[in-house]
């Protein structure tokens, strides 16, 4: 018997952080989630799967339309012909969406329960899928402790929606012990939530498949599904990496690096490595430069290392090292004044321009009359003359 377990696929939700660049292939980043569905369907037609289990989180929250159920409505026909049947609960985002309860899906899709532990029974395959979705966004207690006994003579396998015992960056929601999963009689737990692939118990094995597709800075590496082949009894698990758009931040060491030249270099090497491991993928990547090195000034003086929240950054699409984005003129000494006097400390205490003429430069500066290296900077009051 073969299963591939998803989960966390987010259907149509946006990548984040890029869309805002120009150049930006806006295309390729608006449907990776659709073309990551299609790869999964993909992988359980070629590897001739007998089910596809998906752990929540389906959708993201409610639709713009009907058009991303209509998508997973399309996919699901295409393994409907191929006699792959699905099984899939809701997660906490998928609890959100008042449209997916009016959404009419093709017959071999099953829906696990959301008030209640169910089972879905395969008598053909000797599988009993069990499991439990989200009826509200937020749920706090453990599902799992009213899953059914596990079905005698059958594979049998949990479904679950959880941080399991806590994971940074997650939700705490469906706790759990992972100790008590593993006593409860199933051969294998197909996870979902967190979004990094993780191995939580060997045997049996109780696995977060990850999500689908990376959509931000932060869900970095590959990505994708895993199959779940059963000789016996005990399963072997083979990762499978389906996104479309790959994530990566990469930390430059400028330490040990003497001038700006050779930080560039290191960072062109550092991209390369992460074209070739992104296999023709379209590559997103953060470029964090760390360490004390003489080349810090001409780091700051240059524009090649935009700045960000996260720290010096270049934002990277496919093989096109970034573009060359305008440093903001650094901010500017002004005198103390009391919060929420408008017309600032400088006029005040006397010294420096007077608001009008401070805007007005501001104005030409914008557009262009006054380029920003040629504004005089006032000195801290007490280097000034007496």
């Amino acid at each position: 018997m073969k299963l591939v377990h998803a989960a966390d696929i987010h259907l149509d939700s946006p990548m984040r952080g890029l869309a805002a660049y120009d150049g930006a292939p806006e295309r390729e980043l608006r449907g990776a989630t659709r073309e990551a569905l299609r790869n999964l369907v993909d992988l359980c037609i070629g590897e001739r799967a007998d089910a596809l289990l998906i752990a929540g989180d389906l959708y993201d929250g409610d639709w713009q339309d009907y058009g991303t159920g209509a998508f997973f409505a399309r996919e699901a026909a295409r393994l409907r012909e191929a006699g792959i049947p699905v099984v899939l609960i809701r997660g906490n985002h998928d609890a959100a969406s008042r449209i997916t309860r009016s959404l009419r899906l093709p017959d071999n899709v099953r829906e696990l329960p959301v008030d209640r532990p169910g089972t879905v029974a395969f008598d053909d395959l000797g599988l009993a899928v069990h499991g439990q979705g989200y009826a509200k966004r937020e749920v706090l207690e453990d599902l799992s402790a009213g899953y059914p006994r596990p079905v005698p003579g059958m594979v049998n396998v949990g479904l679950l929606h959880t941080s399991a015992d806590g994971r940074e960056g997650h939700a705490p929601y469906a706790p759990c012990k992972v100790g008590r999963l593993a006593e409860h009689g199933y051969d294998y737990w197909a996870l979902g939530h967190v979004h990094q692939r993780e191995l939580l118990h060997a045997d049996p094995p109780i696995l977060f498949s990850g999500c689908l597709q990376g959509r931000h800075a932060r869900e970095t590496g590959p990505k994708g599904a895993t199959i779940v082949s059963f000789n016996g009894r005990r399963p072997t698990l083979e990762e499978r990496a389906l996104d479309v758009v790959r994530w990566e931040v990469l930390e430059i060491d400028a330490g040990p690096l003497g001038d700006l030249d050779e930080v560039l270099d290191a960072i062109e090497r550092s991209l390369r490595d992460a074209v070739e491991g992104a296999d023709g993928r379209l590559l997103a990547a953060r470029i964090r430069v760390t360490g004390a090195t003489t080349a810090h000034g001409a780091l700051g003086a240059t524009c090649h290392l935009p700045r960000c929240g996260h720290g010096p950054c270049v934002p990277v699409v496919g093989d096109d090292a970034g573009r060359t984005a305008r440093r903001r003129h650094p901010a500017r000494w002004r005198p103390p004044g009391r919060r929420g006097d408008r017309r600032g400390g400088a006029r005040r205490h006397g010294r420096g321009h007077p608001p009008r003429r401070r805007r007005a430069r501001r104005r030409r500066r914008r557009q262009g009359r006054v380029p920003p290296r040629q504004v005089l900077r006032r000195r801290p009051h007490h280097a000034r003359p007496a």
